[in-house]
């Protein structure tokens, strides 16, 4: 038995660090009964790595407010440390901005592999009836390598067109632009050109890229509820929008470091994989080799090359899917940060040297150390206290709103012990959210959807939207709440100050805070009635 098991993972590639996982992990407190379908899990010390080395990076991480919302390391194929900033947990999606931008490479590769397309194809060939009434020589020369690369020739990146060019016909809006370079000699991040990706992938099957990757590359991989924004038509947006959970990302990006395996079967080719994640063009801002920058290492199809020979998917706000082939290790990481050169730092700085060649002798003090830290990460409460003078005043009181451009007319806020109940009336109807008083309270609201616009970019079709608010009294006539949107990257910071029988609320977008910005908003002003 034990012989076929050596023979087994022998054959199987796995080497003598692998080999002496069985007596470690017996011994192992974090050998818990995996979920169905979950990655396998083991100390870092069974995989050559460090226990210190990740503890080191989240205490950096944190020292420096990189606001991580979660966490995944894996080496070999085991996930070695997991964690999430609550109110972040496993269970939730996340929003992957730019990161989706390597699932739709992804699904351009699938159907490359099926023989649906080349890469040399051009652009034009896929949409006739939508071409312009005078073709370019640049736009006629552009082909789905080009789409890929970021190098269409246009000379800024076609999204805001797109979007606020008024026609519903995102498609016809993009063959519209001006196309002022030669494609293929000029790199500008463009995700525009990632959308036309997904608007091929629906022009050639017939199927949305969700509905064409879901068997092909999600249900294989056991990634499940994942969804994707749309343009008016329907296409999905390819350069953004997608949700998946962490874990989700750590699976694709395993997928990728095993060259398109995935539990012995073939799910892409090894070719698209090693040309996807090889260096195509040179990556604006500069030469590909400046050692210290991460964004001047070269671009493949819709991934970045890093430094140290790593390879990444990423999205705005510090969204990782971090491939490292030397080190057989893949990291996935969401987060709300105005820095993200600043993590994959921490990664090299940290990261990167605990990991050794051979299995490391277990460390149990780090090992436990490590375990409780990532047990209780969190992101801070709202500040404030739970009581107030004006408390009594104000609980339950309806408050009448001037006139505003947000049709708000009335709010409320009524208080227990432990939560605050803030209801907002307006010409849509009543809505509510539910803050804890020093924890957090997860809910629903609908307010996305309304002339808030609370979250920036819901998905359409819902109406509510997941969160999770806290609230506190910063002083004895301010009672502040943070709503943080726990399946998008942001938050909203909601203010009320009662003064006499009056009371102002004002809105502040996460996006504001972090680019310390003004909120658009109005403030809301009222009168008890």
């Amino acid at each position: 038995m034990i012989v076929n098991r050596r023979a087994f993972l022998q054959q199987a590639g796995l080497g003598a660090l692998q080999l002496g996982l069985v007596g470690y992990l017996a011994q192992s407190s974090w050998a818990e009964p995996l979920k169905a379908g979950q990655l396998p899990r083991s100390l870092p010390e069974a995989q050559g790595v460090s226990s210190h080395g990740i503890l080191d990076f989240v205490n950096a991480i944190e020292a420096s407010k990189l606001n991580l919302h979660s966490l995944m390391v894996l080496r070999h194929g085991q996930v070695l440390a997991e964690g999430w900033w609550a109110p972040y947990a496993p269970h939730l999606k996340h929003t992957l901005y730019s990161l989706s931008k390597s699932f739709t490479s992804t699904a351009i590769g699938l159907a490359v592999d099926e023989g649906r397309l080349s890469i040399e194809d051009k652009v034009l060939s896929f949409f006739p009836k939508d071409t312009p009434a005078t073709i370019s020589g640049n736009l006629e020369k552009m082909r789905v390598k080009d789409l890929l690369t970021m190098s269409t020739g246009h000379a800024k990146d076609s999204t805001p067109s797109l979007r606020e060019a008024g026609d519903s016909n995102w498609v016809r809006s993009f063959l519209a632009l001006p196309v002022e370079h030669e494609p293929g000699t000029f790199f500008v991040y463009n995700s525009g050109a990632t959308y036309m990706l997904s608007a091929i992938i629906q022009k050639i099957t017939g199927m949305t890229l969700l509905e064409y990757l879901s068997p092909r590359l999600f249900k294989p991989l056991g990634i499940e509820g994942a969804d994707w924004e749309v343009d008016p038509n329907g296409i999905h947006t390819g350069g953004w929008g997608l949700r998946v959970k962490t874990e989700d990302i750590a699976r694709f990006g395993q997928m990728y470091l095993q060259k398109g395996m995935w539990k012995g079967k073939r799910i892409l080719s090894e070719k698209w994989v090693i040309d996807a994640t090889s260096k195509q063009v040179n990556s604006k801002g500069g030469s590909a080799r400046a050692d210290d920058n991460d964004w001047q290492q070269g671009y493949g199809y819709q991934f970045w090359r890093c430094r140290h020979d790593a390879v990444r998917g990423d999205g705005a706000y510090g969204q990782y899917c971090i491939i490292m082939p030397k080190q057989n290790m893949v990291i996935a990481i969401t987060s709300e940060t105005g820095n993200m050169g600043a993590v994959l730092d921490e990664v090299w700085k940290h990261l990167l040297p605990a990991v050794k060649s051979e299995q490391l002798s277990a460390d149990r003090s780090a090992q436990n150390e490590l375990k409780q830290r990532l047990s209780k990460l969190a992101l801070p409460l709202a500040a404030g206290k739970a009581v107030s003078e004006k408390l009594a005043g104000v609980n339950g009181k309806r408050f009448s709103i001037a006139e505003n451009a947000l049709h708000v007319s009335q709010v409320s806020l009524s208080f227990q012990p432990d939560s605050c109940i803030f209801s907002i009336t307006d010409d849509k109807g009543q809505h509510q959210v539910e803050s804890g008083i020093g924890s957090w309270k997860e809910g629903y609201t609908d307010l996305s959807t309304l002339p808030l616009k609370l979250v920036l970019t819901p998905v359409p079709g819902e109406k509510r939207t997941k969160l999770a608010a806290s609230g506190g009294w910063i002083n004895d006539s301010t009672f502040e709440m943070t709503w943080r949107f726990i399946e998008t990257a942001h938050y909203e910071t909601v203010t009320c100050r009662f003064e006499g029988e009056g009371i102002t609320v004002a809105f502040r977008r996460s996006l504001a805070i972090l680019g310390n910005t003004k909120d658009a908003r109005p403030i809301l002003k009222g009168k008890l009635i």
